[in-house]
């Protein structure tokens, strides 16, 4: 799991990154008091449905909400307007913040893994009562998939009708684990996976990550936070710069034993049959590997003149443009397909030479 449950400080929609038209939705049907008492945040781990549920739970019980709350956005743009949003400063909002709000109720995996049956009826009880000081109680059942099949059972009759006051909010990464019943009671917003530059901003704001580090880490992402706080950013800053030299060397470099030569620099350590470095070897090569891939889509949409604001490297935009040109037509797509099969290659256990000899005589 990639998460943490405990806050520090208040996160109201205008400080989630991206989702902005799942928030506005959201927004709007609290501001007209038309939010259903059930819902399903399903997505990608580590994209921000756990904030997007305990923002909504800010709203709900804030004690001074900011109607028609503005954000403003880069490039230009008009700034996004909230129906309705936390003011992120009041008691509530911080107590929120901190899980400790009576009205409130965070259910997530134990020890085990697994959110038992036990911790389903405890909430489902409090449920049942009017909250003790909030406008409204709201339960966040986190990891809602881990939940074992009795405990969605026991979930399922107050699923079905929920007490007035209070709003279920089920987080999930993988929805369709959820029992089949379970699933038809709770209508589901979709959240996607953050654009890079969303990644990269939280990991700036939040993570108090150096900027060159956090668009490293958020290009290998797949657009997810989580992920890029679980992978080393040293390691990815390094990896990057490794593949952008190598794709700027394959532009310039046709001679079969130059290129073998050039790929030592995928593989610079001798083992010696050292099963711990190989592993690191191996790691490195597959980190070096993803952001080859993420370059050349990248160069692959420059080459098409595509909006620059889908690249997984914006940073870099500028060294990119020029390599473009080299990079056009099918041989991007045809490279990328290349690194996706080294790829391959080295999840199935093949040699890191092997590979890297064979891929930059394709590239």
């Amino acid at each position: 799991m990639y998460h943490t449950h405990c806050y520090a400080e208040s996160m109201p929609f205008r400080a989630i990154a991206g989702h902005r038209p799942v928030l506005t939705l959201l927004a709007r049907a609290i501001a007209h008091d038309t939010l259903p008492p059930v819902l399903l945040f399903a997505g990608p781990e580590g994209v921000g449905k756990r904030l997007a549920a305990r923002a909504a739970a800010e709203v709900l019980n804030c004690l001074a909400p900011r109607k028609a709350a503005t954000v403003d956005r880069a490039g230009g743009d008009p700034p996004l307007a909230f129906a309705i949003d936390a003011c992120g400063a009041c008691d509530a909002c911080r107590r929120i913040a901190r899980s400790i709000h009576p009205d409130v109720i965070i259910v997530e995996p134990g020890e085990t893994g697994a959110i038992k049956i036990e911790q389903i009826r405890d909430c489902v009880a409090a449920a049942a009562y009017r909250p003790f000081e909030g406008r409204r109680r709201v339960v966040i059942v986190d990891d809602a998939d881990a939940m074992m099949p009795p405990a969605q059972s026991a979930l399922l009759k107050t699923l079905e009708e929920p007490p007035s006051a209070t709003v279920f909010l089920l987080v999930s990464a993988m929805p369709d684990a959820l029992l089949p019943t379970v699933r038809s009671r709770c209508p589901r917003l979709r959240f996607a996976q953050l654009a890079a530059s969303d990644v990269a901003h939280v990991l700036v704001r939040d993570h108090a990550y150096a900027a060159a580090d956090a668009q490293a880490a958020a290009a290998d992402a797949d657009g997810s936070v989580g992920l890029a706080l679980a992978a080393a950013s040293a390691d990815l800053t390094s990896a990057r710069h490794t593949a952008k030299s190598l794709l700027e060397q394959m532009a310039r470099v046709t001679d079969p034993a130059r290129r073998i030569e050039a790929a030592r620099v995928l593989t610079p350590k001798g083992t010696g049959g050292n099963r711990t470095a190989a592993q690191a070897e191996r790691d490195q090569l597959a980190l070096c590997l993803r952001s080859a891939a993420a370059l050349l889509r990248d160069l692959g949409a420059l080459a098409s003149r595509a909006d620059a604001r889908i690249l997984a490297n914006p940073d870099l935009e500028r060294e990119l443009v020029p390599l473009a040109k080299a990079y056009a037509g099918d041989r991007s797509m045809r490279a990328f397909r290349a690194v996706d099969r080294a790829l391959t290659a080295l999840e199935q256990n093949a040699s890191p030479k092997v590979i890297a000899d064979w891929l930059v005589l394709q590239l």
